[in-house]
């Protein structure tokens, strides 16, 4: 069984084969971490949708070569419902994976040996034995205990007034029904706050870095956190192997036994690609679903008459998170490389060449979204977005995030009505997930 890593090589190309037919717009800007600490860059994107939806970025971060961006709807579509024309699997989804002196050698190779990295036959494979797994039944019961985590996190909250809404709330949730999902004892859960801290820490550290241009002073403190950090990410992965060969011998009913029991090619997975099943769904059980609870906020604070309305009708709740989805976009881009020439909007693309959607510029679209910068809680086609993807990579955990968003604004709005986002929000450099690190609120405490 051949490992996606053994065959993975960065791109050799520093220019398109075909000449832009569009104007250069934004070049550079889609590339840079530190413009995303600001937020989505939505005005880029508007300008890159009106003058160059097929736009070629030449910066290049880590030997990666520049790309194709996209940020019309439709075109966006077209690239994720088409993975024989454009792969996940010959270049990996990231726009970049480290230099090859600067990576992480165990989460480097667990980042590329991943289901999220695969094309057809293997990608259907996993999904197949994966999706079952997410039954309605199923889905009831763990709506049950997320509703009464929720009551136990607001609980703890009521009596403060004012907090972090990401510390007190957005991620702790999504731990929570991860552990649950995976079937995680409860001792042992406070690990993974740990390890998502190390791992958050690493991405900021990674692109201040390339920002920096130069390599780091190896400060004592710099080398007491590398050893710390290095001590954290080795524990995640002998937790996970352990976990899922202990699933391998005892199936339990839960999501960690349909992993470890996976086959590809009749074969059960190898070690690397448990590595890769166990990063991809500790970052993804847990990273978006808290960005958005987070970002969920600051749109009710910006936009005060769809809270009332929500308050007053909380029956639209169910389209409202689909909303909040299409606004928040948590999930920045999705690369792909194409598998031959072919050709969109006008502008050719050779094979080998990177594509890179842009679903925070596809979902306020205005062709498809009408007034798309508005939140509207009774958009009619609100539940169109493409936030989780489109097509065959489309999240198999989609309805979890959502239930999750449901509950928690469902219970949120009649307890604390006039809780409200202060400013001062603190969002990581990161130009692959909306990652929203701090996000103050005050609202009227509870007596207790």
């Amino acid at each position: 069984m051949l490992l996606l890593s053994e065959t993975y090589q960065p791109s050799a190309m520093t220019a398109p084969a075909h000449p832009p037919v569009y104007p250069r717009v934004d070049s550079g800007v889609l590339g840079d971490p530190f413009v995303f600490a600001q937020g989505q860059p939505f005005d880029a994107y508007a300008r890159l949708r009106s003058q160059a939806p097929v736009s070629w970025q030449d910066v290049q971060l880590d030997n990666e070569p520049g790309f194709w961006a996209l940020t019309r709807y439709d075109d966006v579509m077209r690239v994720d419902a088409d993975p024989e024309t454009f792969s996940s699997q010959r270049g990996g989804i990231l726009m970049a994976y480290g230099a090859p002196e600067m990576r992480h050698p165990l989460l480097f190779r667990a980042s590329v040996d991943a289901m999220i990295n695969m094309d057809a036959p293997w990608h259907l494979q996993l999904r197949k034995e994966h999706m079952p797994y997410f039954t309605p039944r199923y889905l009831a019961g763990l709506k049950e205990k997320v509703a009464g985590e929720t009551t136990r996190l607001l609980d703890q909250m009521a009596g403060l007034g004012e907090c972090d809404l990401v510390e007190t709330l957005s991620s702790r949730l999504p731990l929570y029904t991860l552990c649950e999902i995976l079937g995680v004892p409860e001792a042992d859960r406070p690990k993974f706050l740990t390890w998502m801290h190390f791992l958050e820490i690493a991405g900021n550290a990674a692109a201040e870095r390339r920002a920096g241009g130069g390599p780091m002073e190896m400060t004592p403190e710099i080398m007491a956190f590398i050893q710390a950090f290095n001590d954290a990410i080795g524990e995640m992965f002998e937790y996970g192997r352990h976990m899922l060969h202990k699933r391998r011998a005892d199936p339990q009913p839960d999501l960690m036994t349909a992993i470890a029991r996976a086959t590809l090619d009749d074969e059960l997975l190898r070690d690397e690609y448990l590595d890769g099943s166990w990063l991809l769904i500790v970052f993804a059980g847990n990273d978006t679903t808290r960005n958005t609870i987070s970002g969920s906020m600051k749109l009710l604070t910006e936009f005060p008459d769809q809270k009332q309305k929500l308050i007053e009708r909380p029956e639209l709740m169910g389209n409202a998170v689909d909303e909040f989805i299409r606004m928040v976009s948590p999930v920045i881009y999705m690369r792909r490389t194409a598998t031959r020439e072919v050709e969109l909007r006008g502008q050719r693309i050779a094979e080998g060449e990177k594509v890179i959607m842009y679903y925070g510029a596809a979902n306020r679209d205005p062709e498809v979204f009408p007034d798309p910068d508005r939140l509207d809680v009774e958009r009619d086609n609100a539940s169109k977005h493409i936030a989780f993807g489109y097509g065959p990579h489309v999240c198999i955990g989609k309805r979890v995030a959502q239930l999750q968003l449901e509950e928690v604004y469902r219970q949120l709005l009649p307890r604390f009505p006039d809780m409200a986002y202060t400013g001062g929000m603190d969002i990581a450099p990161n130009n692959f997930v909306h990652a929203i690190r701090k996000l103050p609120v005050k609202f009227t405490a509870e007596r207790r």
